[in-house]
């Protein structure tokens, strides 16, 4: 799901009406930092560099980023 559709779920589906998100996006750390082979981190499953940038993105971004972790958490699932 890209942030448009991010921001319209979060917004009741008024898609084409970009409003900014209620709440800030809480980091999904877990304080459990370790990479895997493929450099996502397996206590909070952000990549290496989404960890790095995580402090100074928007709140969109992070919202980007959170999606992400959501798609490979079900992924990692079996």
């Amino acid at each position: 799901m890209n942030i448009e559709k991010t921001k319209a779920v979060l917004n009741n589906g008024e898609a084409g009406i970009p409003q900014p998100l209620a709440e800030p996006v809480a980091s999904p750390c877990v304080s459990i930092c370790a990479l895997d082979e493929n450099d996502i981190c397996v206590g909070c499953q952000r990549s290496g560099a989404e960890i790095t940038v995580w402090s100074t993105s928007s709140e969109e971004q992070k919202a980007a980023i959170m999606e992400k972790v959501r798609e490979r958490e079900k992924a990692s699932y079996i």
